[in-house]
């Protein structure tokens, strides 16, 4: 029997992570914070660990008195939205450092290290053409989120040490997810909102199919590489909103197009509520630069190649076991 550690266990794709893992017949632990909800981390066969990130010696401590050796650790650990966005770099960087650090020294680096990045840690492509997003482009990411993505794996690549594979997945949606959710409710509400004029390509990886991808990868694929996660399809804004329509049942939906600089004024005056109140907002500086991206198409050929991925939710199918969650639990 395999070991595993999940890193970042309890949000929307850990849980998923973990019940693949005991259905594969994986020892798995999940690694949590203290204050981190178990809703999704039920099942009585999963172990815990509790760490504190913000240390690289508290993490050791932790490590050393589990007593325990992982074949495999998948490192979920990340923050999407932030008040301070100096979050995003302890966050996402420097907790991704700490852990890093204290399994080497420890001496339980894993046989593979599998981080979960983002594609947003690319930045904008060709916003002319629309060519695909690629693994071997130079990154130029525009956000803070993706910014800190970025250093985390460029710290991992310096890492002789640790043997690691980066996801970096599109949107990821699914039951439980909370972002693509507002739109499901606002088209179900017979409106959808787009940004912007141009032509955008988006894509979207089911949750069950990336967490697929997370294990195949384990299984198959070699160690200090990198691999685009997504739906081979794209789509555009007007053909995501006619699928959410049709598997809502709603035949009238009004699209509301938005030009750029209006959601960029609310989005900053979004952001700053949220700094006032200490939660973070959906909008905010960061995820104008998301919206305003116009090609998120990517190429998914090394990962199809290396370990055989081809992701088997298409965006209908996938929405259709999303509503049918959201439905249920209304």
């Amino acid at each position: 029997m395999k070991r595993l550690l999940i890193v970042g266990a309890g949000g929307f794709i850990g849980g998923f992570i973990c019940k693949k893992a005991l259905e594969l017949g994986y020892e798995t632990t999940a690694g949590i914070r203290p204050s981190t909800s178990r809703e999704y981390l039920g099942d009585e066969r999963l172990k815990f660990l509790e760490f504190d990130y913000s240390s690289v010696e508290s993490i050791a401590q932790t490590l050393n008195e589990s007593g325990e050796i992982w074949d495999y650790v998948i490192y979920n650990l990340g923050a999407t939205k932030c008040t301070n966005f100096r979050d995003f770099n302890r966050i996402n960087f420097e907790c991704l450092r700490n852990f890093g650090t204290a399994l080497r020294q420890c001496g339980k680096s894993p046989e593979k290290f599998l981080y979960v990045s983002s594609l947003s840690a690319l930045g904008p492509g060709d916003e002319k053409g629309y060519s695909p997003l690629t693994e071997s482009m130079i990154p130029r990411p525009n956000t803070k989120y993706g910014l800190s993505k970025i250093k985390a794996e460029q710290w991992l690549e310096t890492q002789s040490g640790l043997n690691w594979i980066i996801f970096r997945p599109t949107g990821v949606y699914g039951p439980h997810e909370k972002d693509y959710l507002m739109m499901i409710k606002c088209i179900d509400k017979h409106f959808d909102f787009g940004v912007g004029y141009r032509k955008q390509l988006l894509t979207f990886i089911y949750v069950e199919d990336l967490v697929e991808a997370m294990f195949m990868a384990l299984a198959e694929a070699p160690t200090h590489r990198r691999y685009n996660i997504s739906e081979q399809l794209y789509y555009t804004q007007a053909e995501f909103r006619k699928i959410a329509a049709q598997e809502l049942g709603r035949k009238f939906v009004i699209p509301v197009k938005l030009p750029l600089w209006a959601v960029k004024a609310v989005s900053a005056i979004a952001e700053k509520i949220g700094a006032l109140t200490g939660k973070p907002s959906t909008l905010n500086s960061d995820k104008y630069q998301i919206m305003k991206q116009r090609n998120w198409n990517c190429t998914t050929k090394a990962a199809e190649d290396d370990f055989g991925f081809v992701a088997r939710t298409n965006l209908r199918e996938g929405l259709r076991k999303t509503i049918v969650a959201y439905r249920q639990s209304n």
